[in-house]
């Protein structure tokens, strides 16, 4: 197996970097350090940890063109003894290979990727806050490096991995979603349930909109009739409705989310009904009028989980929740957080070590 070659210049740098700014925000902050690796002739060919810094390249790039790139988002928690753990990575492992495979790129090894993300928890352990729902954000991503403007892919790659002392994602306790009726985010048969920089860029235009109608996100609807709950542009979605815990089922245009995932084992182990099925948005509007959904809630390694407090549709008219504070929302949000921190014990296998190591 290969390993991560570790630059001494790299440690230097961490070793001398400090956040005194007690506000971390999101993606604020980014640590000093990155992994890097490369592919080309068919086979990763070396891992290195460095230290952060612009990347170099050319106007003909394919990435720049084609958008063949991909990525993931994860987290790392320190627990009351000091220890630092990543939150159920083997996940976001096959996530990413999925989404590897999804867009014409290569793989890698699980135990390979794996490595990485411990390689650069580790060397960040000095940077992971302790506060409670805080914790060190890592992106995995790649790109295609090849040079050239033909349209077919590439054979040459770069896979980085950044980390950001991270807090809440929103600022406030519960969130505006506003009902996208005519864009669309995917279709049947796309890139949907690939972590692909495209997916998001296709919800921006509509999230212009969402902002500027006083909302903080847009709920998005399938492409063929316009008509059944997906996601969030980066969340996924749940409703209470006559006490059940329901949420879209997936299909290849929905992200498999590790929160989402978490969230159905966490509320099955709290004795609460959970149903994965197709949700229409005029059926759950109905039902908040009629009283039988309660609440509703965004999820995400990013965002965690926030409740939302009403919805807004395309005439202008906002559905409000019965309880904007979410309940069970918030139940589950701090069951997660607990297992993730270490206040609580976790489900075999949530929770990966990091190696200690001397600095």
């Amino acid at each position: 197996m290969k390993k991560v070659e570790i630059h001494p210049d790299a440690v230097e740098k961490v070793k001398k970097f400090t956040i005194t700014d007690p506000q971390l925000g999101f993606g604020k902050y980014v640590a000093p350090i990155m992994v890097q690796a490369l592919y080309d002739h068919g086979d990763w060919q070396r891992f290195d940890l460095l230290p952060y810094g612009p990347l170099q390249l050319d106007p003909c790039t394919k990435v720049l063109h084609y958008g063949q790139e991909i990525f993931e988002g994860m987290k790392v928690f320190r627990h009351p003894d000091e220890r630092i753990f990543m939150f159920r990575p083997e996940m976001n492992a096959r996530r990413f290979n999925h989404s590897a495979r999804r867009m014409a790129m290569p793989e890698i090894p699980e135990d390979l990727f794996l490595e990485s993300c411990e390689t650069m928890s580790a060397y960040c352990k000095n940077i992971v806050p302790r506060r409670l729902g805080e914790s060190l954000y890592l992106r995995p991503f790649m790109i295609a490096t090849e040079v050239g403007l033909g349209i077919k892919p590439a054979k040459q790659f770069l896979f980085i991995i950044v980390a950001s002392p991270s807090g809440s994602y929103f600022a406030g306790d519960s969130v505006k979603v506003y009902i996208e009726r005519d864009e669309i985010r995917c279709a049947p048969g796309g890139v949907g349930s690939a972590k692909t920089g495209g997916n998001y860029a296709a919800s921006l235009n509509s999230y212009t909109k969402t902002i500027k109608l006083g909302c903080d996100q847009t709920m998005w609807l399938d492409s063929q009739e316009h008509k059944y709950i997906e996601e969030m542009s980066g969340m996924n979605f749940f409703a209470v409705i006559n006490g059940k815990l329901v949420t879209p089922s997936l299909t290849d245009t929905i992200l498999d989310g590790v929160t989402r995932k978490s969230v159905i084992d966490i509320a099955r182990s709290e004795n609460i009904q959970v149903e994965e099925r197709k949700i229409s948005v005029d059926e759950l509007l109905k039902l908040i009028s009629e009283g039988k959904c309660t609440e509703a809630f965004v999820c995400g390694t990013a965002a965690v989980i926030a409740p939302i407090a009403s919805f807004m549709d395309k005439d202008l008219s906002v559905h409000r929740l019965k309880e904007p504070a979410g309940k069970i929302a918030m139940q589950m949000r701090e069951k997660l957080i607990a297992i993730q921190a270490g206040r609580t014990e976790a489900p075999e296998g949530w929770l990966y070590p990091i190696k200690d190591i001397k600095f």
